[in-house]
């Protein structure tokens, strides 16, 4: 099986191609520095910066090519073919070598004990409905149990009619970590685990409904813990919240739905650079 020939292009952004055609037809990421151009998939200011960007490309090439074919083509389709273009992407990633190295390496210990209380906890108010993540032991990861709690919500959000709004929160030191390390991996059909999402998950029920969603986070907001969020109407955060989409590590890219929600509040290049450096941004302004 042949390698790919280079990783990354690295180019002034004086130097790119002059049509999204000549983007789409790059058989890796195109990473520029200098002045602004839509014809990257990710523009810094310096060749410093770049480099360090190329750097991590290296290490991870197959995911972050992935992420950069998903984020081009994204832009022509709706919320829903995005969602299922990603899956895809995801669902294949999760087969690579990439992946599997990271897995194999992972050492964690399993959570344990009774959880008090269901996953999501749920009060209406008139016609609001105010739901707070209920796992703060395991700062309100998304296992299977707390996914399941958020199709469940979504479910009397879009059959109550008399409901107007939604306001969704955490319990705990932060809204969320995202996906549970320990379930990582636990589907062996990643076909299959394509196919569920595509009938049924919380991305593709957030696209219809968001605009009735409100979101207060707090303290860690990584991976799924700010990709669902982002599909909301609007979204407030406690001034030391910080994001931070670490999937690239791991082989893989967003797969929550943020090559989507994220994308469409702050552009393709800017989510580029938030997967390929895997920075935490914190809420507050330095």
């Amino acid at each position: 099986m042949p390698e790919p020939e280079q990783s990354c292009l690295i180019l002034p952004t004086k130097a790119l191609g002059a049509s999204r055609q000549w983007l789409l037809d790059q058989p890796c990421p195109v990473i520029a520095y200098g002045d602004a151009c839509p014809y990257a998939d990710v523009v810094v200011a310096t060749q410093a910066e770049a480099n360090q960007l190329g750097h991590r490309v290296e290490q991870f090439p197959m995911a972050a090519l992935a992420l950069v074919q998903v984020l081009r083509l994204t832009e022509s389709l709706t919320d829903l073919e995005a969602l299922d273009l990603e899956s895809m992407a995801y669902a294949t990633l999760q087969g690579g070598a990439e992946f599997q190295r990271w897995q194999s390496s992972l050492v964690i210990d399993s959570p344990e004990g009774v959880h008090a209380g269901p996953p999501i906890s749920l009060e209406r108010s008139s016609g609001e409905l105010l739901a707070q993540l209920n796992r703060p032991e395991m700062r309100n990861s998304m296992t299977v149990e707390m996914r399941d709690a958020w199709m469940e919500m979504l479910d009397v959000l879009e059959h109550d009619t008399s409901i107007a709004r939604l306001t969704l929160s955490g319990t705990g030191s932060c809204f969320s970590v995202g996906g549970e390390l320990s379930e990582f991996g636990s589907r062996p059909d990643t076909a299959r685990a394509h196919w569920v999402r595509t009938l049924q998950s919380p991305p593709r029920k957030l696209v219809v409904l968001g605009s009735k969603v409100v979101v207060h986070v707090h303290g860690a907001c990584i991976g799924s813990g700010i990709e669902l969020p982002a599909f909301a109407s609007r979204v407030s955060a406690h001034p030391r919240t910080f994001f931070q989409l670490p999937e690239l590590t791991m082989g893989l890219i967003p797969g929550a739905g943020g090559t989507v929600s994220v994308t469409r509040r702050i552009g393709r290049q800017r989510t580029a650079w938030l997967v390929l450096s895997g920075r935490r941004i914190n809420a507050r302004s330095p």
